[in-house]
């Protein structure tokens, strides 16, 4: 796993990993996880184990989430597609406390992205085109443990927030999008 580049995001414990994918003239070849390189280079991540890894294919005009469960941190790749990346930090001692930040996640011909997101932050995703993503989670799921928010709650805090993904996700006409009932549900 060749990583390019590690960012941090406006939540500095959300992290985003870019690594190489190989082309050449049959397409391209790329090693999306080496316990290795992780662990040399991603030194946030070396208190975790990765348990149970799941994979979703959701249809364009979707949104996912926003979800958390106790303890799970979630590492997050998107395969094909479009999709923008939300993280809602829930941690009550963080300065970030309900605030939310949007980030376009990347999958190319040359380079693809992992998001890091930590126990404690409610994730979501806004599916702009048919999309599949895999993520990997420290925790095995436990329904009992889940809990969702509504990305329209009005406990959110989107001051960090890129106002052209804020603007975009409101614009989009509610009734359209595909977004499971308990996940409009207020907390």
């Amino acid at each position: 796993m060749q990583i390019l580049d590690i960012k941090e995001l406006s939540i500095p414990d959300v992290k985003v990993i870019k690594f190489v994918k190989n082309n050449d003239f049959r397409g391209y070849f790329s090693e999306t996880f080496n316990i290795n390189d992780i662990q040399q280079k991603c030194l946030f991540l070396n208190n975790f184990s990765f348990v149970q890894t799941n994979e979703s294919f959701s249809f364009a005009n979707t949104f996912r989430g926003l979800h958390i469960q106790n303890n799970m941190g979630k590492l997050v790749r998107l395969i094909y597609g479009n999709i923008i990346d939300f993280a809602l930090d829930l941690r009550k001692e963080s300065k970030y406390y309900k605030k939310i930040i949007g980030y376009n996640l990347s999958s190319t011909c040359d380079y693809s992205e992992w998001i890091w997101l930590p126990p404690g932050i409610a994730h979501g995703m806004l599916i702009k085109e048919n999309s599949m993503v895999e993520y990997f989670c420290s925790t095995v799921y436990n329904p009992e443990e889940q809990h969702n928010i509504s990305i329209f709650s009005d406990m959110i805090d989107w001051e960090l927030c890129n106002v052209s993904i804020y603007n975009y996700l409101f614009s989009i006409d509610k009734n359209k999008l595909k977004i499971k009932a308990e996940d409009l549900i207020c907390q």
